[in-house]
This record gives C-alpha cells, structure tokens and sequence, in this order.
C-alpha cells in the first residue's frame, strides 16, 4: 500500500509548472520503479477480469495514453493497481512537438488543456523501453497497449505509411495496439476520422495486420481512439467501418476541442484539447451511441472525465466494458485507481 499519501505531493506539484511537474514526476517514477522507492505509491491490483478483444484483463480500469508517451515508466504505472497500462503515442521519427508553455491547467474544473503534439523520441527508443519492462515478464498480471501516430511533418494524405511503420515496430511488444486518430494537436490529424480516409487508413492497417499475425504466430488486437466531438453521424459512420475492417475495439474518447464547459476560467481559451471532469459527458454521450450501433458484444475502453469512483461506474454503465483515467490521476493520485477498480467490482 501507498506510504505517500498523494494530498502531500499535489500542492508542491502544482505550484509548478504543469509540464516541469509532468517531468518531475516522470523522472521520479523512472527511478523509483522497480526498487523499494516504489512503495511510495504502489497498490495492490483489485483482482476484477474480464475477458474482452481476446484478451484478459486483470482489472477494469487503465492508464490512458499520453503520460508516458516514451514507455519509460511502464513499471512504475503497473505499481499502482492498473489492470492494463497504455503508452504513447509513439511516432516513427523523434519528434519535438508544440511549442512551450503547451500544458495549462484549470483547477476551478478538475481540468487540463494541453497542446503538446505527440512529443517523442520516435520509435526505436521506444520499443527499447518497453523491452526493459520487467512487469509482464516477471509474469504479474497486466496488459500493455501501445498507443501509434503520425509525424507532425507528414503530410495527412501519406499518414498511412506512419501508422503502418508504427504497426510494425510495437506489434511483437503490445498486448493490444491503439491507432490514433483523434489528437486535435497534430495538425490535419482528424481528418483521419472522416469517411473515405478512415476507410482506407484501416483497409491498410487490418491487411497489414494479417501479414504481421501470420510472421509472428499471433494477432494482436487493434483498437481505434477517437475524438467526443462528433455528431450522431459521425459516429454511426466510424461504428460501421470499424465492423467492416475488423477493427477489435474502440477507444472513446481523447481530449474536446469545446470549450462550453470552462468559458471564463483562466487558460480556457488556450489551444489543444481539453481533459478532465468538462469531458465526462461528452465522452459518455459518445460511447452511449457506439454501444448502441456496435451491439452488446464489440469492445469499448471508456475514458474522459474519471475523477472519482462513481464517475469510473457511470462510464461502464453508460456502455464501456473497461475504462481508462488521466487527468483524474493527476488530480486526485494513484488512490483513484483502486477506488475506481473496486466501485466497478462491486457495481
């Protein structure tokens, strides 16, 4: 169990700067993991499985993408409670994103804004970090998603070359593979949502795919992230290309571009996509309606908005099977994920 309560660390991480605070506590999970150090915020994993997308999940509730966008702190994810953890998004070349100040805070909306643009070290380096990971190899139980992009410098219409480097690279490491498609901080990345591009981005994946499974004697399921802010159609679009290119799961929802939510906080009008508590229902709303085009059975990770436990358990009962949280972690501490896991246990 914890030794640290998290209520300690928060003011002085909040007195800094939001992406020196994200460093800090990346570095400090980097060098805690996987020595005594970790005790400061390890918990023990609620035992609650479930069987989704062929895979076992140890627990409901997940590491959303974008903490760890290098894989390098896998461990220290794993350390506290997380039934699965998912890292990225990776890109193939190293990338710098965005321009600083890019991460904002809105503490009056238990929310944040960032804009950092999947800043990387690209590939290589991090399938090399996820091969350093000791959690799945010392057989504890968790599974591991690994979150692919595109370059910022590559242009929306040869993005499919990107994604499928990216396939290719993470596909032997990944319990499952996320494809991203709904970042609103890469430029043109969205567009990747609409009709005839997702078509053809996921023909191309799903093919590629086959290849992959046949060379390395097993098929690795993929799901696809995508963005709250879409309309009815939109959705009912996306449901049915995923059913159509066999496409094992959706991932709903990423950041908001809205801004309804937090019209005259401090930060509110600063470019990039919003996280935390204004996403909730929005992200609900969207996976209320994947439930209901996909049917009773097609896999759905829910996540946006998940400050507490009874927001974990209305995210599975709006229609999710597992959820995900991060803004809720920065806002409330390691403590959420074993007050999530267990409020879904016992719904």
């Amino acid at each position: 169990m914890s030794l640290l309560p998290y209520a300690f660390a928060r003011p002085i991480l909040f007195g800094m700067d939001p992406e020196k605070a994200h460093e800090l506590t990346m570095d400090m999970l980097a060098r805690g993991q996987r020595t005594p150090l970790q005790w400061a915020w390890c918990s023990p994993t609620v035992s609650d499985p479930i069987e989704l997308a062929g895979l076992r999940f140890p627990n409901r509730v997940g590491m959303a993408a974008g903490l760890d966008k290098n894989a390098r702190v896998i461990d220290g994810l794993a350390a506290m409670g997380f039934g699965f953890v998912e890292v990225g998004t990776v890109t193939p070349k190293a990338q710098p994103g965005n321009p600083k100040p890019r991460m904002f805070r809105l503490p009056e909306a238990n929310a944040l804004i960032n804009r950092l643009g999947f800043n990387n070290e690209g590939l290589d380096a991090f399938i090399r970090n996820v091969k350093r990971s000791q959690t799945r190899a010392q057989g504890k139980p968790m599974l591991l998603g690994l979150n692919i992009g595109k370059n910022a410098a590559t242009p929306i219409e040869d993005a499919t070359g990107d994604y499928l480097a990216c396939l290719e690279g993470v596909y032997p490491h990944a319990d499952y593979v996320t494809v991203n498609i709904s970042s609103p901080n890469t430029k043109n990345l969205r567009e990747l949502q609409s009709d005839e591009a997702l078509d053809g981005l996921l023909s191309a994946i799903a093919g590629h795919r086959e290849k992959l499974a046949t060379a390395h004697g097993r098929r690795v399921p993929i799901f696809v992230k995508i963005a709250p802010d879409l309309d009815e159609a939109q959705v009912r679009l996306i449901a049915a290309t995923l059913q159509r290119h066999g496409m094992d799961g959706v991932i709903a929802t990423n950041t908001t571009i809205g801004r309804d939510a937090v019209k005259g906080l401090a930060h509110a009008q600063e470019t990039g996509g919003l996280s935390g508590a204004p996403v909730l229902e929005a992200s609900n709303r969207v996976i209320a309606q994947l439930r209901a085009d996909l049917g009773p059975a097609y896999p759905i990770i829910g996540v946006g908005g998940i400050m507490s436990a009874q927001d974990a358990v209305g995210k599975i009962r709006a229609g999710a099977d597992v959820v995900q949280i991060y803004t809720g972690l920065i806002y409330k501490g390691p403590e959420l994920v074993a007050q999530a896991a267990r409020a879904i246990k016992n719904m």
